[in-house]
């Protein structure tokens, strides 16, 4: 990717804060900005960013705290319904759809409901989610709802996460530029892995001490707290779609323009269908991750260390991609990542034939998941190319189509896995996956490396400033 260039003086109004978080004194700039890493600056673009740098970006800071506080709720919720569920029916079937149905709006209308990212000031849809969240999830909190009743005001709540995923993912890339958007994908992601198992663990603590209501009533004042967080901290932004001319259209009709973008756009096309090819072959085994662990030692309570193993690596290889790769680097990284996420998944199901069963076999096979996650980082360069592809105002429907068919690949990879492992050895599944996986994305690897990355020059994290060619007109 080509590193940040400078740009003329720009008109900074006074005590101004500029794209790195410094301020600047006076109308106008007598020279560019020489912050580190400024998108119009000459700052050292071949070191990566810092954490403080990132967090130096005003607006970033409550988008990063609104993020954590929700996926904390959310989990915690979806634990605490589940639960709730299963003591009052005794029926597993009815306790599984309970936790699926958060992710049933990212497969039925992802794209469409993320289109609101774009039609609306990105702003008012986060924050108007989170309002939203906060009073459905105390209306659930209130004891003896009737269990349908708290069905339906679960699928409601769950109707927002689309939309506000998509508004933070494109507001993010709208306030952090050049290598800062990078580091803050992978900080994100950790983040993520952690407050997910900071939202199961709590969930099930305050189950065990307390009650579901308890638990409901707390995700509710996250997303309360989140809501006044990002009131407080975001500018007030118009609506990036009326920017580009698009006002007036239908909610429908945005998002097939960003379905064209995505499928009509070389690059776009590559990087999505490598996104998805990987995490279906990556993600397969965790569909068979009890009978795999049975077929390693007679310990099913292992599976969740068998589970665990694959995203810990990826905690990892996201710092050390994100935080201490130089961006050139982590771009010459993708393939090895890519290629190392998969082998990994081979070499692990190829253990039960080397050591064949036992402890030995099961902690050799958790080391190779472990490094297999490291590859996970590849996400980080896929990331960064994706928002260089995407104009501003699309990028909410983009997000929206390349999350809603990674949530389906991912279900996918873990049926096919499912009913493989009916036929044949769950290790040998495995060894399927990660082999099959291989193959599949030479092609998009190769597709990717053929497409063009954008202008010379341009900021490494805001290339696109229209449909790239092949994309949706602004008919």
């Amino acid at each position: 990717m080509a590193p940040a260039g400078s740009v003329p003086p720009a008109r900074i109004p006074r005590h101004a804060t500029c794209p790195s978080g410094h301020r600047h004194r006076g109308r106008r700039a007598p020279v560019p900005c020489r912050c580190p890493l400024s998108a119009h600056g000459t700052g050292p673009a071949d070191a990566p960013a810092t954490y403080g740098q990132v967090f130096a970006v005003g607006e970033f800071r409550p988008l990063f705290g609104s993020h954590l506080l929700s996926t904390i709720g959310d989990e915690l919720a979806r634990v605490a319904l589940t639960v709730l569920v299963y003591q009052r029916t005794d029926s597993a079937v009815l306790a599984a759809l309970t936790f699926a149905i958060s992710y049933l709006p990212w497969l039925l209308g992802g794209p469409v409901l993320s289109a609101l990212a774009d039609r609306l000031p990105r702003h008012q849809v986060l924050i108007g989610s989170d309002v939203a969240r906060a009073v459905l999830v105390a209306a659930m909190a209130v004891p003896g709802t009737p269990l349908p009743l708290l069905l339906l005001l679960l699928l409601l709540v769950s109707l927002f996460a689309p939309a506000f995923e998509a508004a933070r993912s494109a507001l993010t890339a709208d306030v952090l530029e050049g290598d800062r958007y990078a580091v803050a994908t992978s900080l994100t992601g950790i983040t993520q892995q952690v407050a997910q198992l900071i939202g199961f663990g709590l969930g099930g603590l305050l189950l065990t001490q307390l009650s579901a209501s308890a638990a409901l009533l707390l995700n509710a004042a996250t997303f309360a707290v989140s809501a006044v967080w990002l009131t407080l901290g975001l500018r007030r932004r118009p609506a990036p779609v009326q920017d580009a001319g698009e006002a007036g259209r239908s909610l429908l009709q945005d998002t097939a323009s960003g379905l064209r973008l995505v499928a009509g756009a070389a690059r776009l096309r590559a990087i999505v269908g490598l996104l998805w090819v990987a995490a279906l072959f990556v993600n397969a085994p965790e569909g068979i991750a009890a009978p795999w662990t049975l077929e390693l030692q007679d310990a099913l309570g292992a599976t969740g260390l068998l589970l665990a193993a694959n995203p810990a690596g990826a905690a990892v290889g996201g710092v050390l991609v994100g935080r201490f790769c130089p961006p050139a680097l982590r771009d010459r990284l993708l393939t090895p990542l890519v290629l190392l996420s998969l082998g990994g998944i081979l070499l692990a199901g190829l253990v039960p034939l080397v050591l064949d069963r036992g402890t030995t076999a099961f902690v050799v096979v958790l080391v190779l998941l472990f490094v297999a996650g490291l590859g996970g980082a590849c996400s980080i360069p896929l990331n960064v190319a994706f928002v260089q592809a995407v104009p501003s105002a699309y990028r909410g429907r983009a997000f929206g189509v390349a999350v809603a068919g990674l949530y389906g690949v991912q279900g996918l990879g873990a049926v096919l896995a499912g009913v493989a492992a009916d036929l044949v050895r769950p290790s040998t599944v495995v060894v399927l996956s990660g082999a099959v996986g291989l193959v599949a994305v030479v092609v998009p690897l190769l597709a990717l490396r053929r497409s063009a990355s954008g202008p010379a020059g341009g900021d490494p994290a805001h290339v696109a400033s229209g449909p790239p060619a092949g994309g949706p007109s602004q008919a």
